[in-house]
C-alpha cells in the first residue's frame, strides 16, 4: 500500500517537473492586470460593451470618459455559417463574432492598436424540430462568444504600455 501511494506520488512530481520544465502555466495566473489605470470607453452601444465595462474595473482599470486612453468598440457582428449538407434532422453551423476594435491615446490621436479585430467562433447543432430549444442554444452561444471575445480583448489591452 505505501509502495503504491509513493509510486502516485513519484509520478505526479515527475509530471509537475516535466510540465514546468517546458514552459507550460496556467493561463491568467502570470499575468499582471490590465495595466492601463483609466480608460475612456466609446462606439457602439452593445451587450459586450456592456459587458467589458465590469471585467475591465475588475481587473484594476477606471473607466473615466476624461482618460488619456480610449477604446473604441465597433458594433458585434454575428454570423452563421451551415456547415452539414442534409436540409432535414439536426444541422451542424458555424457561429461567428467579430468585433472591430482601436486603442487611441487622447492626447495626440495616435493609435496603440489600430483597426483591431475580436474574432471567435463556435459549433452548434440545431435542430428544426424543437423551435425554442434553437433559440435558447443561439442565445446561450452568442453569450459564450461575448466571454470569450472579451478575455481576448483584456488578453490585448494587458500587453499595452501604461504611459
Amino acid at each position: 500500500m505505501q509502495r503504491r501511494t509513493l509510486l502516485h506520488l513519484g509520478l505526479a512530481v515527475g509530471a509537475s517537473l516535466a510540465l514546468a520544465g517546458c514552459g507550460f502555466r496556467l493561463s491568467g495566473l502570470d499575468h499582471p492586470v490590465v495595466t492601463l489605470d483609466a480608460l475612456a470607453l466609446a462606439g457602439a452601444d452593445s451587450e459586450l460593451a456592456r459587458q467589458v465595462v465590469p471585467r475591465l474595473e475588475r481587473a484594476g482599470t477606471r473607466i473615466d470618459d476624461q482618460a488619456e486612453h480610449v477604446l473604441n468598440l465597433g458594433p458585434e457582428r454575428f454570423r452563421e455559417r451551415r456547415l452539414s449538407v442534409l436540409d432535414s434532422g439536426p444541422r451542424e453551423v458555424e457561429m461567428t463574432l467579430t468585433v472591430p476594435y482601436s486603442v487611441q491615446r487622447r492626447a495626440d490621436g495616435a493609435y496603440l492598436l489600430d483597426q483591431q479585430r475580436l474574432e471567435v467562433s463556435e459549433r452548434l447543432t440545431v435542430n428544426n424540430d424543437e423551435l425554442l430549444a434553437q433559440d435558447d442554444l443561439r442565445d446561450a452561444t452568442r453569450e459564450r462568444l461575448r466571454n470569450q471575445a472579451i478575455r481576448q480583448l483584456m488578453d490585448r489591452l494587458r500587453a499595452l504600455p501604461n504611459g
